[in-house]
């Protein structure tokens, strides 16, 4: 499992098994978001079973596909959601981690400065650069 460190209490990764659920718990999450959609994946790699691994393992889990319809602003509003409800420290995974950074970045806007958020993706290997004007936008 590739955990990339976003920013302060968020994380991302490529997609997970429910194989890294007690490594997730012992690294602290206490919340587990998924934005890749089931129709990407086979039913062992679905938000159904990795949602049940969560919640035996005492994890918070959240469904917050980023679908072919992008990144829309009640897309951006439930993942903001679940973070907001999460007892601490969040990961959140889709096929490459991307989404899960593109979709934490435009929840950001308005409440980070834009430069904090792009460079916050870069740190875990994303660029955010093209949002910026988006980004901005919400300064």
């Amino acid at each position: 499992m590739d955990i990339r460190q976003i920013h302060d209490g968020y994380a991302v990764s490529p997609q997970i098994t429910t194989d890294d659920i007690p490594a997730l718990k012992d690294a602290g999450f206490t919340t587990v978001i998924c934005n890749r959609p089931d129709s990407e994946v086979t039913p062992d790699l679905g938000s159904d079973a990795i949602r049940a691994a969560c919640e035996a393992a005492g994890l918070g889990f959240a469904y917050v596909p980023v679908t072919h319809a992008g990144f829309t602003h009640d897309l951006i509003i439930n993942h903001a959601a679940a973070m907001d409800a999460s007892a601490g420290p969040v990961f959140a995974y889709c096929r490459s981690g991307t989404r899960s950074c593109h979709v934490w970045a435009l929840g950001q806007a308005g409440a980070l400065p834009t430069d904090e958020i792009i460079e916050a993706g870069a740190r875990g290997g994303y660029d955010l650069s093209p949002l910026r004007g988006f980004l901005s936008q919400q300064d």
